[in-house]
């Protein structure tokens, strides 16, 4: 389970001062479920994730990642997630393979291990033909899957997607979402975060509105629909944000 509570995080800004970039956040996500966190660029769906990911550290409040707290324990957390974004930021020198096998070590994951693995992610996703090939030669379709393996090569219970179809093409994005149904399946807890609105419908469980760092509505899509009159979810969303 993913629990936060009272959430904040502020920043100095030269020309503006102290910043509230996430605002009292309070959410729960469960096993088994996949929990959108909605919103326009800016609204805090980044910093929040990073709070949870433990690359950031909480101004005040915190998270629990399946028991473990961010602020008391974050070694504790990472053991717990695999987080995963738009971003690749994979090595180029070294091969696909190889990148995984460095993300094993982190791990603690001894090498025999880290090969069955590896070996069992490489057929699922296909990527036997490119395994030793460098990533700088890889597509961004090929690097994305290497990133998903490396983000789940230690089978974590909690997974954390932070807007990861951004820049991907359609066969690139339909993999991401295929993964994420596959994790759901599974019964890991998923949170996602993603301001494109039918990966929302199609995705989530329950959603959560956050605009200006704060969650302004939280259910299902259904229930913002009805709640807000609207028959789609980008037009439920404009309307709560926008009221």
């Amino acid at each position: 389970m993913i629990e936060t509570k009272d959430l904040c995080k502020n920043f100095k800004d030269k020309k503006r001062g102290e910043v509230r970039a996430v605002d009292h956040v309070t959410f729960r996500c469960k096993p088994g479920e996949v929990f959108g966190l909605l919103g326009p660029n800016g609204a805090g769906k980044t910093t929040t994730l990073r709070i949870i990911s433990t690359a950031l550290k909480p101004s005040s409040g915190t998270a629990v990642i399946n028991g473990v707290d961010v602020v008391t324990d974050p070694q504790g957390v990472r053991r717990q997630i695999g987080f995963l974004s738009g971003n690749t930021g994979l090595y180029g020198r070294l091969t696909a393979k190889e990148m995984v096998a460095y993300f094993g070590r982190l791990y603690g994951m001894d090498e025999s291990k880290i090969e069955k693995r590896t070996n069992e992610l490489f057929t699922l996703l296909d990527m036997n033909t490119f395994a030793n090939v460098r990533n700088e030669k890889l597509s961004t379709g090929m690097k994305q899957k290497v990133s998903i393996v490396r983000s789940v090569l230690h089978d974590p219970p909690v997974m954390v997607f932070d807007e990861p179809t951004s820049g991907l093409d359609v066969m690139s994005s339909r993999t991401i979402v295929d993964f994420i149904k596959t994790c759901r399946d599974s019964g890991k807890c998923v949170i996602f975060s993603t301001h494109i609105m039918s990966e929302a419908m199609r995705l989530c469980d329950r959603v959560a509105i956050i605009h200006n760092g704060r969650i302004y509505r939280e259910g299902t899509v259904n229930d913002l629909l009805v709640q807000t009159g609207m028959n789609n979810l980008e037009d439920a969303f404009i309307k709560i944000v926008e009221g």
